[in-house]
This record gives C-alpha cells, sequence and structure tokens, in this order.
C-alpha cells in the first residue's frame, strides 16, 4: 500500500522546508517515556509559543524571538532545508519574566504533573461572566492580562498568568486526564476541557473558575474539541468513530457527525468557520459542511483507500493531528508514516510534504507562515508553510461566511455557479 494514489507522482509534490528545530536538553539515562510533547500552542496575539516538553514542564518562547532566530539574515542558514537551525532551551533562572524593556521573555513553568493540553486565553473586559447573579469575583481580568490553562494527568487544570507565571486557579473536577483545552475565540474565558472520563466541561473563569456545564454523550475518551470564530458551536471528537456539535448558547448537541470508521482525535474549524476538519486513525481527514452535516472533501493517506474494517484497527496510517492555516485554504496533517502533509482545500493530493518521525500535534502561528509540530521526544519542529496569494473571489467568500450558515447562503439570489463556490462544494 501506498501513501499517495497512482494518479500522484510523488517526485513532482513540493518539499516543505524545515525551517529549525526546539531541542529539550536530555538528561544521562533519562528514560524516553513522559518526554512527548502532546501539545504546542499559540498566544492569540502571537507574543508566545507554548508546548508541553515532557516532564510536567511547559516552555514558553516569545515567538518573536523565534521568527528572528528563523531569518537567514542572522545567520547564513536557517530557512534552507538541508541545515535547519537547532535551537537551545535554556531553563529560567526564576526570576524577573518581564524585561525592562517590556518585552515578553522565555520561561518554564513547572506543572506537577505530565501535562496533555495547553490553551491561551485572553479576555476582553466587555465580555461579562454568564453567572450574572454574582457581583463580586476574586480575579478582575485585564484586557492586556494573557492566561495560559494546562490541563493534566491526574485530571487537574491549573490557569497561569503568563506573564508572571503566577498559578491563579486550580480546576478539580475531572476524574480522569485532560487531553484537551480550548478557549471560547470571544474574549469571554470561557474554557471547555475534554477529558477521558468520556465528558466535556465548560469553565467560566470570569466567574472564578466555576463550571458552568457539564456536556455528555462521549460513550469513550474524548480527544479533542474546537469552537467556531464566532464561539456559537462547539465541535468534540473521541474514540468510537464520535464527531459531535455541540450550540453552546444552549449548552445541547446539534448532531453527531458520521463517515469516519476509527477514533477520532483531532478536530478543527477553518478561519472563516464555515468548514469543519477533523483527522481519524481511519487514515482520513475529512472537511466537512457542519451546518448541513455533509462531506465535503476526504484527504486520504493510504492507497488503494483501505476498507472499513482494516481502516476500523491498527495500521501504520494513523492521523495524529490536523490544522488550519490561517489563510482558510490549506491544512496540515501529521500522520505515523512519517511525514507531515500540506493540503490545499482545492486539491485530493498534498500540496506539499516533508520527513516527520514520531509526530503527534501541530498548529499553525497566527500570521500562517510557520507550522509547528511537537514530537514524541519532546522536541518542535517548524516547517514554512506553501506561500500563495489568496485570490479576491476567496477573501469575499471568506468574509461572507463569518456571518452567513449554508443555509443562509441558500436563500441568496444568486447564480447556482456562485452558490456552490460559496458554500465550499466545488472543493
Amino acid at each position: 500500500m501506498a501513501s499517495f494514489p497512482d494518479s500522484v507522482n510523488q517526485k513532482e509534490i513540493g518539499k516543505a522546508k524545515f525551517i529549525a528545530e526546539l531541542q529539550v536538553p536530555v538528561a544521562p539515562f533519562d528514560q524516553k517515556s513522559g518526554r512527548e510533547a502532546w501539545t504546542v500552542a499559540f498566544a492569540p496575539n502571537g507574543s508566545y509559543l507554548a508546548w508541553s516538553q515532557g516532564r510536567r514542564i511547559v516552555r514558553l518562547i516569545p515567538w518573536e524571538k523565534c521568527l528572528k532566530s528563523f531569518s537567514p539574515s542572522q545567520s547564513g542558514v536557517g530557512t534552507n532545508a538541508s541545515s535547519p537551525r537547532r535551537l537551545s532551551c535554556q531553563s529560567s533562572d526564576g526570576g524577573q519574566l518581564i524585561p525592562a524593556s517590556g518585552e515578553p521573555c522565555e520561561h518554564t513553568i513547572d506543572c506537577g504533573d505530565i501535562v496533555w493540553g495547553l490553551a491561551f486565553g485572553s479576555s476582553v473586559p466587555e465580555k461579562q461572566s454568564r453567572c450574572v447573579n454574582i457581583g463580586w469575583h476574586r480575579f478582575k481580568f485585564g484586557q492586556d492580562q494573557l492566561l495560559l490553562a494546562t490541563g493534566l494527568n491526574n485530571g487537574r487544570i491549573k490557569i497561569w498568568d503568563v506573564y508572571t507565571g503566577k498559578l491563579l486557579l486550580n480546576l478539580m473536577d475531572h476524574t480522569d486526564v485532560v487531553r484537551d483545552l480550548t478557549f471560547a475565540p470571544d474574549g469571554s474565558l470561557m474554557l471547555v476541557s475534554a477529558s477521558r472520563d468520556k465528558t466535556l466541561r465548560v469553565w467560566d473563569l470570569k466567574d472564578d473558575g466555576n463550571m458552568a456545564k457539564v456536556l455528555r454523550g462521549h460513550q469513550n475518551w474524548v480527544y479533542c474539541s474546537a469552537f467556531t470564530p464566532d464561539s456559537s458551536i462547539l465541535c468534540s471528537v473521541g474514540a468510537g468513530k464520535a464527531v459531535f456539535l455541540w450550540n453552546m448558547d444552549t449548552y445541547t448537541l446539534i448532531r453527531k457527525l458520521e463517515g469516519h470508521h476509527n477514533d477520532v482525535v483531532s478536530c478543527d474549524f477553518s478561519p472563516d468557520g464555515a468548514l469543519l476538519a477533523t483527522a481519524s486513525h481511519d487514515t482520513r481527514v475529512i472537511v466537512w459542511d457542519h451546518h448541513k452535516g455533509t462531506i465535503l472533501l476526504e484527504l486520504g493517506h493510504l492507497f488503494p483507500p483501505p476498507s472499513p474494517i482494516f481502516a476500523g484497527g491498527s495500521n501504520d496510517r494513523w492521523v495524529r493531528s490536523v490544522s488550519f492555516c490561517p489563510d482558510g485554504r490549506h491544512i496540515a496533517s501529521i500522520t505515523d508514516d512519517r511525514l507531515v502533509r500540506f493540503w490545499s482545500i482545492e486539491e485530493r493530493a498534498p500540496q506539499a510534504i516533508a520527513p516527520l518521525t514520531n509526530g503527534l500535534c501541530c498548529a499553525f502561528s497566527p500570521e500562517g507562515s510557520v507550522l509547528s509540530v511537537g514530537t514524541l521526544d519532546g522536541s518542535v519542529h517548524f516547517y514554512e508553510s506553501p506561500r500563495s496569494i489568496a485570490s479576491l473571489q476567496h477573501m469575499c467568500r471568506m468574509a461572507l461566511r463569518r456571518v452567513m450558515t449554508t443555509q443562509q447562503v441558500e436563500t441568496l439570489a444568486i447564480p447556482t455557479l456562485l452558490c456552490d463556490y460559496l458554500k465550499y462544494k466545488v472543493i
């Protein structure tokens, strides 16, 4: 079996540039287990990159510092795939985290247990707590405050002030590993945690971290969750082929999406909220129109396509992670076949590939120019994203789909071809 269809010549597929690698210092006789980088995350304002580098440690590095290190003008290498940069990780001295200049500073956080999930959150003062009956709160989150949530192996969630390194909240209610965390993008500081205890829990940090709701419905582990850009819909995925969509205004289940043949481990919405990408151990990434529950595109990682029985079992093409690029036109996937793939939503074959050993997770930088990948040994690899100029048509489509559902688009008095384009049916 092959990684590409017969109609695709692998030699003609573009090669993604391996820019750099953040390596974790390894002590003599250090065991390999427990060093996994299960999550990488970027701050919404692009100030920090964070990743769980194993051994209960989270590393935070100013993203601007990384970008300067990648620049070929800093040295003779950096963007050459044959000579990527190796960036060292020095331990924090535990002193002042913000230098006098006010620029972000690199530091570490010891979370006390293995870290599985990471998420940045920032506050918008106009977004009040949903618990309107309480007039006093312990914490008053300012607009310039940046929070980091860490999901731990013992079921706890710890909330940290990124700039001071201070522990603010310790949320305890899950009974198993907190596998994933995600903040609502609207600045309300609503946090959703996905756990192996088969539940999702909604926390209101503006109400001092009180739990607002428990979302039940998964029959097995919950691996990942993601908000639409307007924070109105949450997607959660898990073991047993589960893809659930939740209304976050009423905390009710909208629908279940059916199409995968194995555990679904990662999900992400497009920047305009019109598309949903899910990654599964069944060797596929599926791109959905989640408003109607239909499949628009299947991105296969094994050819010929395996039967549902084979895809539902153990294989060497498990898709570990998927991420939408901020340009809305590209998707990245991490798979067990030792490749990272960059896809265009307009094609069924990868636009670019690069070798990668033991990848676990991935995330695009806020500007979309770099893909960061966490690995089994705790290091982070960086790849240059495919570069292209978006058409005016696509930009207009994204602007429209940010405020209109598929059903609303179908009511427009426009030609069928234009309607299909706006609904992404042409992909």
